[in-house]
C-alpha cells in the first residue's frame, strides 16, 4: 500500500536534515560530545511549523535526498529503509504520471520495479519484505505485466502467510486469475479472502461478489447464486426503500453499483435456471424476505428488456402469489395487468384483475397486514370489480341468447360474485338497494337459495323503507323454505332456525301484512319440531292473541304447539286444556284427531304421575282412574290402571291393590306390564301374610323373568315361602325346580339339596336322604373355585353322613369261624369306613372334624373289641385257648392304642377352644380306656397332633 502524503513529507524532511547534519559532522573537529549524531537522530524529528504543517517536498526531491543518504552512509542501518522508500517514491511518481495522462500508453513502473527488486536482493530475509513484495506486485500489475504480478503475489503468500496484506493479496490474485480465465483458482483465492485470512478485510464483500462470478463462469449457477445472494444480504438486507434500486438508503455510490451489478447477474443466472420458479430456493432466511420482491422485479425487468412479456408477467405474478401479504405484492400484480393489457392478452388481463381484487379487496388478509397499502390499492379494486362484473354480466346475457346453458351458468356465477364483492366493498353506493334486490332475484332464479335469502333480507331490512321491502322479506322466507327442502338431514335444523328468525323479523317489521298469521304459525310449528319449546310457545301465543284473529288452521297449529310445550314443561293441567282447544278446532274425521286424543290422555296420566311423585297417592289414583273417562280407547288406559294399583300399594290398601292387579291380569293378558304384576301381587300377598299365594307369584316371576339371577332368586324365595307356610310338598317341588334350573351357583344349590335331605329325613326317606348327601358331597368336591365356607361345611356334613352307612356295614361284620375269611371282610369294611371318615375330617370343619375323629377312634376300638370277642376255634385245649387269647390280645392292642391316640387328638382340641359333644365323648371314652390317666378331673397335656 502506498505511503500517505503526510508520512512521506515527514520522512523527506527528517532524512534531508539527517544527511546535512552528518556531512557537517564529518568536517568539524573538536566538536562537543553532545552534538547530534546519526544514531541520536534516529529517534528525533525535525522542526514543525507553528500551524502543524510540514515542509512541502516533491517525489523527485525526496528521492534525491534518499540517494544522497545512501551515497554518504553506505553502511548505515537505515540503508534498507531508504532503499524501500525510494521504491515507494518511484511507485508514486509513476502513478502520478499515469493519473496526469490517463489516455497515454501504459505507465512506466520499471524504475519502481528495479528499486524493489534491488531491495529484495539486498535484504532477502527482512521481515518487512511482505510489504515490498506487495508493492512490487502492484508495480507489475500497473505496468501491464499481470503474470509477474500474480507470481509476485504467490511469492508473497508463500513466504509471508500471516502478512497483513494477505487479504488484499489474495483478492488481487483472484482478480488476476479471473482475468486469466482461471476461474477455479480465482474462486479459491476469493474464498480465502472470505475465510479466516480476510474475514475482516475491506475486500470481503467484493471477494464474495467475485466468487459468485468465478462460479458463474464455471457454469455452477446454484453456487454462484449463493455467493450473489450473500452480497445482497450484506448490502440490501435490512435497508428500507420501496421504489427502484436508487431508493435504497445508506448505500455509497460504489455499493450501489455493486448492488445493481449483483442484481443483474442474479437475474441472468435465474433466467438460465428455471426463472422465477428458482427464486424461492434462495429466499431461505428472514433477511432475504425483505428484498425478495426486488429479485422478482429485476428478473421481470430483464424479461421485459428481452421482450418476453409472458415470462415477465409470470415473474411479477409469482411474487404476488407467494407473498400475498407483502406491501409490494399489489404493485407487482398491477404490473402483470399492465403488461397483459399493453400486449393484447385480454383473457390473461381479466384473470390478473380477478386475482387482484381477490387479494386486495375489502375482506382480504392483505388489508389486515398492510392498511396503508390496502388504501392505495382500493381505486384499482373498484375499477377492476366494475369491469369484471360488467364483463360477466354481458357474457352471461349473450350466452343465454345463444342457448349455451353451460356458459350462462358459469358467467352468472361470475356476475353474482362480482356484484356481491362490489356491493360489500362499496356499500354507500346509491344503487346498493337495487343491486341487492337484483342480485337476490338472480340468485333465486339460479337456485342459489342460501345466497338469495341473505340478499333478500338485506334488501328488506338493510335500507330505509321502500316499496319492495315487504316483498323482499317474504321472498327471503321462500328462499329459506327452498333451502330446507333440499338440505341433507344433518344440516336442515340450522336452516330452519334461520328461516324462523327471518319469519319473526318479517312479522315485526310489517305488522299490517296479511301474511303475518301463517308466517308466525309456521314459525312456531318449526321451532317446536326443532326442540325449542320455549320460543315456539312464545310465538304460538302471539298467533292466538292476534287481532283480528288468525285463521282456524293457524290457531289450531298454535294451540297444538302450546299443548305440546306445556306438556314438555310438566305443566300437564295447562297441556290438557290446550289439547282440548286444539280438539275443538279439529274435525271428527281429521286424521290427526286420534293423536291429539292420545296426547290429552297422556296429559291426564302425567298429572297422576306428578301427584304420585309428590306423595299424594290418593290424587294419583284419582288421576290414573280419570284417564279411562277422558279417553276410554286410549292406549295408556291399561298403564293407568296398573299405576293406580301401584298407588294403592303405596297407600297400603292391599286388598284394593290385589283386586286391581288381578283385574289387570285378566283384562290385559298381553300387556307389556304383565311381567311386573307378579312382583306387585307378591308384595301385596306378603303384606297380607298369604305365604302360599306370594310363593305362587314368585314362581311366576321365576318362570317368566329373562334375567337368570332374578329368576333364580325368585324361585328360591318361592321355595322358602312354601316352607314358611308349611306347604311341605310345594316347598320340596320348588327346591327341586330350583336345582333343576340352577345347578350353579354352587352354594345355593348345595343349600337346596341340604334342605331337601332334611325333608327326606323328616319324612323317614333314608334312601332319598343318603342320595342327596352323596350329591352334596360330590358337588362340593368338584366345585373348584366356586366353593365357599358354607359349601365346605355342607360337604363335610354330607361326608360324615355318607360315612355312617359304611361304618354300619363294618360293625355288622361278625368275626366267626372260619376266622380268616370273616377277619378279611371285617378289615376291608374297616378300611372303607376309615376312608369315609377321613374324607369328612379332611374338610377341616371343626364340628365335623371332631365327630369324624371320634367315629374313627370308635372304628379302631370296635375292631379291637371285635377281635377279642371273636369266635374261638373249636377243639382247643385249655393251654391252646390261653395262648390263642394272648395272641388275640396282642393283635387287638394296636387298635386299642390307635383309638386312644385319636381320642386324645380330639380331647386335645379343648385347649384350642373346641369343646363340642364329640370332644366330650372322646373324654368319656378315654376315662374308660385309660381310667388311671383320664379318670381325674384334670386333662393331661401332650396329645397326638393328627389322625394316622
Amino acid at each position: 500500500m502506498a505511503l500517505r502524503s503526510a508520512e512521506r513529507a515527514r520522512i523527506v524532511v527528517v532524512l534531508a536534515a539527517a544527511c546535512t547534519l552528518s556531512a557537517c559532522g564529518m568536517f568539524r573537529r573538536g566538536s562537543p560530545d553532545n552534538e547530534p549524531t546519526l544514531r541520536t537522530l534516529a529517534g528525533r524529528t525535525g522542526p514543525v511549523q507553528a500551524d502543524g504543517a510540514l515542509p512541502k517536498a516533491s517525489e523527485e526531491q525526496a528521492i534525491e535526498a534518499y540517494q544522497r543518504f545512501l551515497a554518504i552512509a553506505p553502511a548505515a542501518k537505515q540503508r534498507g529503509e531508504a532503499m524501500r522508500r525510494i521504491g515507494d517514491l518511484e511507485m508514486e511518481r509513476a502513478e502520478s504520471r499515469a493519473a496526469a495522462a490517463p489516455n497515454a500508453d501504459a505507465p512506466d513502473f520499471k524504475t519502481a520495479i528495479a528499486r524493489y527488486q534491488a531491495y529484495l536482493a539486498a535484504f532477502p530475509n527482512d521481515p518487512g519484505n511482505d510489504r515490498v513484495l506487495y508493492q512490487l506486485a502492484r508495480a507489475h500489475e500497473q505496468g501491464g505485466d499481470p503474470d509477474r504480478a500474480l507470481a509476485t503475489l504467490d511469492r508473497l503468500i508463500a513466504q509471508h502467510p500471516k502478512t497483513a496484506y494477505a487479504g488484499e493479496a489474495q483478492f488481487r490474485r483472484g482478480e488476476l486469475l479471473f482475468t486469466a480465465r482461471r476461474y477455479g483458482d480465482a474462486e479459491q483465492a476469493f474464498s480465502v479472502v472470505m475465510g479466516g485470512v480476510g474475514a475482516k478485510s475491506p475486500f470481503h464483500d467484493r471477494a464474495l461478489y467475485m466468487q459468485g462470478w468465478s462460479r458463474y463462469k464455471q457454469g455452477r449457477l446454484d453456487e454462484a447464486l449463493a455467493s450473489f445472494f450473500g452480497v445482497l444480504d450484506l448490502k440490501v438486507g435490512g435497508r428500507s426503500g420501496d421504489g427502484g434500486l436508487d431508493t435504497l438508503k445508506g448505500l455509497s455510490r460504489a455499493d450501489r453499483e455493486l448492488v445493481e451489478d449483483t442484481f443483474r447477474v442474479v437475474s441472468i443466472s435465474l433466467e438460465n435456471l428455471k426463472g422465477a420458479d428458482s427464486i424461492p430456493t434462495y429466499i431461505d432466511r428472514p433477511l432475504r424476505t425483505g428484498y425478495a420482491f426486488r429479485v422478482y422485479e429485476q428478473l421481470g425487468e430483464l424479461y421485459i428488456r428481452q421482450e418476453r412479456a409472458k415470462d415477465a408477467a409470470d415473474t411479477f405474478g409469482a411474487y404476488a402469489r407467494l407473498n400475498p401479504l407483502d406491501a409490494q405484492a399489489p404493485v407487482l400484480q398491477a404490473r402483470v395487468i399492465e403488461i397483459y393489457e399493453k400486449t393484447g392478452f385480454s383473457a390473461q388481463a381479466l384473470a390478473a384483475k380477478t386475482e387482484y381484487v381477490a387479494r386486495y379487496g375489502k375482506d382480504s388478509a392483505f388489508r389486515q397486514a398492510n392498511a396503508d397499502g390496502w388504501k392505495k390499492a382500493q381505486p384499482l379494486v373498484r375499477t377492476h370489480l366494475t369491469e369484471l362484473a360488467r364483463h360477466a354480466h354481458a357474457t352471461a346475457q349473450q350466452a343465454k341468447a345463444k342457448g349455451d346453458s353451460a356458459v350462462q351458468k358459469a358467467e352468472t356465477e361470475q356476475a353474482i360474485r362480482w356484484y356481491r364483492e362490489l356491493i360489500a366493498s362499496f356499500p354507500t353506493d346509491a344503487g346498493a338497494p337495487a343491486n341487492h334486490f337484483l342480485l337476490a332475484e338472480l340468485l333465486f332464479d339460479d337456485g342459489r337459495y342460501a345466497d338469495a335469502s341473505t340478499e333478500y333480507e338485506k334488501t328488506a331490512y338493510g335500507y330505509p323503507a321502500h316499496p319492495k321491502a315487504a316483498d323482499a322479506g317474504y321472498a327471503a322466507l321462500l328462499a329459506w323454505a327452498e333451502q330446507g327442502k333440499r338440505a341433507a338431514a344433518p344440516g336442515r335444523p340450522a336452516l330452519q332456525r334461520s328461516g324462523v328468525a327471518s319469519a319473526v323479523r318479517f312479522a315485526d317489521a310489517f305488522p299490517a301484512d296479511p301474511r303475518r298469521g301463517p308466517v308466525l304459525a309456521n314459525a312456531a310449528d318449526t321451532l317446536y319440531a326443532l326442540g325449542d319449546g320455549a320460543r315456539a310457545a312464545t310465538i304460538a301465543q302471539r298467533v292466538v292473541d292476534l287481532q283480528p284473529p288468525a285463521a282456524d288452521a293457524d290457531r289450531k297449529v298454535a294451540w297444538t304447539v302450546l299443548a305440546h310445550t306445556a306438556f314438555e314443561a310438566n305443566a300437564f293441567d295447562r297441556s290438557e286444556k290446550a289439547y282440548a282447544e286444539a280438539l275443538r278446532l279439529t274435525a271428527e274425521r281429521d286424521a290427526g284427531r286420534g293423536d291429539l286424543v292420545e296426547r290429552q290422555a297422556a296429559a291426564v296420566y302425567k298429572q297422576g304421575e306428578q301427584a304420585r311423585s309428590a306423595g299424594k297417592s290418593k290424587d294419583a289414583v284419582a288421576a290414573f282412574t280419570r284417564v279411562a273417562t277422558v279417553a276410554p280407547q286410549s292406549k295408556i288406559v291399561a298403564t293407568a290402571q296398573y299405576d293406580a294399583a301401584a298407588s294403592l300399594i303405596a297407600l297400603k290398601d292391599w286388598g284394593s291393590a290385589t283386586a286391581t292387579l288381578e283385574d289387570f291380569r285378566k283384562r290385559y293378558p298381553s300387556h307389556p306390564l304383565q311381567g311386573e304384576v307378579a312382583g306387585k301381587l307378591a308384595v301385596a300377598y306378603l303384606e297380607q301374610k298369604q305365604w302360599a299365594n306370594a310363593a305362587s307369584e314368585y314362581e311366576r316371576i321365576a318362570a317368566a323373568s329373562p334375567d337368570p339371577a332374578l329368576a333364580r332368586d325368585a324361585q328360591w324365595q318361592a321355595a322358602e315361602l312354601y316352607e314358611k307356610g308349611a306347604s311341605r310338598q310345594p316347598a320340596a317341588r320348588a327346591y327341586e325346580r330350583y336345582l333343576q334350573r340352577n345347578p350353579q351357583p354352587l352354594e345355593p344349590a348345595e343349600e337346596a339339596r341340604f334342605r331337601l335331605a332334611k325333608m327326606a329325613k323328616d319324612d323317614g326317606n333314608a334312601t332319598r336322604e343318603a342320595a342327596l348327601m352323596r350329591e352334596i358331597l360330590a358337588a362340593d368336591q368338584s366345585g373348584g373355585a366356586s366353593r365357599t365356607d358354607r359349601t365346605r361345611w355342607l360337604g363335610a356334613t354330607a361326608a360324615l353322613a355318607v360315612a355312617e352307612p359304611v361304618a354300619e356295614q363294618f360293625r355288622r361284620v361278625a368275626l366267626v369261624e372260619p376266622l380268616q375269611a370273616s377277619l378279611r371282610l371285617k378289615k376291608a369294611r374297616m378300611e372303607e369306613a376309615l376312608k369315609a371318615y377321613a374324607v369328612a375330617a379332611e374338610y377341616g370343619v371343626a364340628d365335623v372334624t371332631t365327630a369324624a375323629t371320634y367315629r374313627t377312634a370308635t372304628v379302631y376300638g370296635d375292631f379291637g373289641k371285635a377281635l377279642m370277642a371273636s369266635e374261638r376255634p373249636r377243639k382247643l385245649t385249655k393251654v391252646e385257648r390261653e395262648q390263642y387269647d394272648v395272641l388275640l390280645e396282642e393283635q387287638a392292642y394296636p387298635f386299642e392304642e390307635k383309638a386312644i391316640a385319636l381320642h386324645e387328638v380330639n380331647a386335645g382340641r379343648s385347649s384350642k377352644g373346641v369343646y363340642d359333644q364329640w370332644v366330650k365323648n372322646s373324654f368319656v371314652a378315654l376315662r374308660e380306656l385309660r381310667p388311671v390317666r383320664y379318670g381325674k378331673s384334670e386333662i393331661a397335656e401332650g396329645v397326638v397332633d393328627a389322625i394316622r
